[in-house]
């Protein structure tokens, strides 16, 4: 049974076509991920599929009611901010009733004898009653226990919890109302790398539908059963997580390169067999008789081969397959300012301290040096970005201190986006870098995505994502010797990330980054500094293999051992001598098997998402 049904959706902005034919269905117990470009209209078909925008054509259908469906978009407005219990309530129909209820009790506190307040309190109550109002407050608390909210905290503002703990009140307050499906637009966002394997755990969990945006590649390989690719031509569905994806993009990819190729030389073949009848034609016609009823003939087969091979490249021009766009890499050669040292810079038995509060990191020691790839980890809250700004200079350290050598270059890369100017133009903003020119910086700007007319965009009409991809381009190509990024693909979509992750591999400098995205932080680092309760930890080795090292003292330790035990049990069963057992023993033996072979593969399938073979 189908949940939710979008057949041919073509939707507008400012009088702008932003896709047509789009197509989605949402059947019961799906995890489907909506994954496209920057800028193509996801949030936007979202908002059409729940009626909170105008479609321009097409229609939507829905197989559950309307109120059955929980939606958390990417800002969530919040209709009451008060304590977290009132804050994850004030979502539901309920919570006016309720609060209609504490009005009326308190006015009849001040007032037991005046009637009409009896009599208001008495409706209110009722009405409160007859909503099982008492049930839905106890469920509250059951719900703020499963996401993990402490008793304590239920009577704080909600204004104090951390960014994960908010959008562990939001997802609360969306799951209150029962939903069988739940619409989720970017909701790792600003999440801290614990919060989001929260998050994935507990959507693992849920028993409804989920459809979700995303551009966490992570998240979608854990979550997804499917994904649906919007771009303006409309949807294309794949079966399977991120990892599937990319495969079957690439497959055809190199299918619709085969076809371009295959379509390119029989056109040039027939061109040329063309050439050849029209010259073998122009010689018979000079030379034949006009009276010689043979030759006429001949001529006249002669023109009707032409003219059919003509009319199949008329046909094979019209049927011609579009050129697949070829993924654009970095060519430009890549120069750093030159750094001969062993050490590019030293922070000695560093502290830091906000005013006198109490520190956020005490005695770290560390050392950046050629060559580093160095990813800062830890919750958020920890120093992360504080540690960046202390290693840059930004900010000096409370106690201890850091050592820059001479020749060290640093580009930094903050959220702030200070570096831009805003009335300049894309092109504008890379020909200022130093040695460069207009035919590199076109070259440069193709690669991270902007292409012809793009570049003459103003800055201050770029949408953040936009900024951060200029701001990245001028940071990557200033020949600094030591990048330090923090969260530099936060407002990346997924083909810019992979594009940011190509430029980091190949940079001829070290890197310091903050991010929260493990495809990234995989691909490039080589050392990881993990904050953890003001204390540093450094590991020397690849952040998968960090991760590896975390895994096997933690959770996936017991999920390997799980793996082992399933396997010999299945083992056990299979060898298992059968001969003249009874029928519905050996029946309940197959199922045994069939079962534990499930549980086997969906193991093996996290333990391979988290990088463990």
């Amino acid at each position: 049974m189908f949940l939710l049904k979008a057949e041919n959706i073509s939707m507008e902005t400012g009088g702008k076509q932003l896709f047509e034919n789009a197509n989605l269905e949402i059947l019961e117990h799906e995890r489907i991920a909506l994954i496209g470009e920057n800028g193509i209209g996801k949030s936007t078909f979202i908002k059409g599929l729940l009626g909170q925008a105008p479609i321009a054509s097409g229609t939507v259908r829905y197989g559950i009611s309307i109120d059955e469906t929980g939606y958390m978009p990417q800002n969530l407005q919040i209709p009451y901010e008060g304590t977290v219990r009132e804050t994850v309530q004030s979502w539901h129909p309920n919570f006016q009733l309720k609060q209609q209820l504490q009005n009326a009790t308190a006015l009849l506190e001040k007032n037991n004898n005046d009637q009409k307040i009896i009599k208001n309190y008495n409706q209110a109550l009722q009405k409160f009653l007859d909503a099982d109002g008492y049930a839905w407050e106890v469920e509250t608390e059951k719900i703020l226990r499963q996401i993990g909210i402490p008793e304590q905290l239920w009577d704080t503002p909600f204004a104090n919890l951390s960014g994960g703990q908010k959008t562990r009140c939001k997802l609360a307050g969306v799951i209150l109302r029962s939903p069988k499906l739940i619409i989720l637009d970017e909701p790792t966002n600003h999440l801290d790398m614990e919060s989001i394997q929260w998050l994935e755990e507990w959507l693992k969990n849920f028993h409804g539908s989920i459809l979700f945006v995303s551009h966490e590649r992570e998240f979608i390989d854990t979550l997804a059963s499917s994904i649906y690719e919007l771009t303006e031509k409309g949807t294309k569905k794949y079966i399977g997580g991120f990892r599937e994806y990319k495969e079957q993009k690439e497959l055809e990819q190199r299918t619709k390169m085969n076809e371009y190729e295959k379509q390119r030389r029989e056109r040039k073949k027939l061109l040329e067999t063309i050439r050849q009848y029209k010259e073998w034609y122009s010689k018979a016609i000079s030379t034949a008789s006009v009276r010689n009823p043979y030759e006429q003939k001949k001529l006249s087969k002669m023109a009707s081969k032409f003219k059919a091979k003509e009319k199949t490249l008329e046909h094979i021009e019209k049927e011609k397959p579009e050129k697949p766009e070829e993924t654009k890499t970095i060519k430009t050669s890549l120069t750093s300012s030159d750094f001969s040292g062993r050490k590019m810079l030293e922070l000695k038995s560093v502290s830091f301290a906000y005013d006198d509060k109490q520190p956020l990191f005490k005695n770290i020691s560390l050392d950046v040096q050629p060559g580093d790839r160095i990813a800062i980890v830890g919750k958020n809250g920890s120093g992360k970005t504080t540690l960046l700004k202390i290693l840059t200079g930004i900010l000096q350290p409370t106690y201890g201190e850091v050592k820059w050598n001479p020749q060290l270059v640093i580009g930094q890369f903050f959220q702030e986006l200070e570096n831009l100017n805003m009335e300049n133009t894309i092109l504008d903003e890379i020909l200022a870098l130093p040695d460069m020119n207009q035919s590199d910086a076109r070259t440069i700007l193709a690669c991270f995505l902007f292409r012809r007319d793009s570049v003459y965009k103003k800055i201050s009409t770029l949408s953040m994502g936009e900024k951060c991809r200029v701001a990245f381009v001028k940071l990557y190509f200033s020949k600094a010797n030591l990048l330090v990024l923090d969260e530099p693909t936060n407002y990346f979509d997924i083909p810019t990330r992979e594009t940011i992750e190509d430029a980091l591999l190949h940079y001829p400098g070290a890197l310091v980054i903050v991010a929260h995205d493990p495809y990234l932080l995989r691909k490039i680092v080589n050392k990881v500094v993990h904050l953890e309760n003001g204390q540093v930890t450094v590991y020397p080795g690849s952040y998968k293999e960090w991760e590896q090292h975390l895994a096997l003292s933690s959770d996936l330790q017991e999920k390997i051992n799980n793996l082992k035990r399933l396997k010999l049990e299945y083992t056990a069963l299979a060898t298992e001598e059968t001969e003249n057992e009874d029928f519905h023993l050996e029946q309940q033996r197959l199922e045994k098997m069939k079962d534990l072979k499930q549980q086997i593969d969906d193991i093996e399938k996290y333990l391979k998402i988290k990088g463990i073979e």
